[in-house]
């Protein structure tokens, strides 16, 4: 399975409507693999869908995820206007580089985020001698 961004960009200011999702879900086929669709209409710079497919490669799910889009753009009026941009797989790499913080906690314990403190196998009474 596959989450999938899109993107979506409109030549006005206007908002998605809040079915979006739905009536993008309701443009899959039964055999394009849809699972959920998701607005989050606040992302910035542009409003995303986010798409959860099962297809047998990440390019195959973006293929999909951007023909079943690009399908409900083209049959819902109340989309007209809209236009698809990017289609990508989300970046979880900032997450992972947050839970392997190396960095003192905030509390001053000196445990990161996820891990305890680096200890030194010298023993306190022998360090700088």
């Amino acid at each position: 399975m596959y989450l999938i961004h899109l993107q979506l960009g409109s030549p006005g200011l206007c908002d998605l409507p809040e079915q979006t999702a739905a009536w993008v879900y309701s443009a899959a086929g039964s055999d394009e693999g849809v699972e959920h669709v998701s607005l989050h209409a606040d992302a910035r710079p542009y409003p995303v869908l986010g798409m959860y497919l099962l297809a047998e490669s990440l390019e195959q799910a973006e293929a999909r995820a951007a023909a079943v889009c690009r399908r409900a753009l083209a049959v819902r009026p109340e989309l007209r206007g809209w236009v698809l941009g990017e289609v990508r797989a989300p970046l979880v790499a900032p997450f992972y580089e947050a839970l392997l913080d190396v960095n003192p906690g905030r509390d001053g314990s000196g445990q990161g985020r996820f891990r305890p403190a680096d200890l030194s196998s010298t023993p306190a009474d022998l360090r700088g001698k």
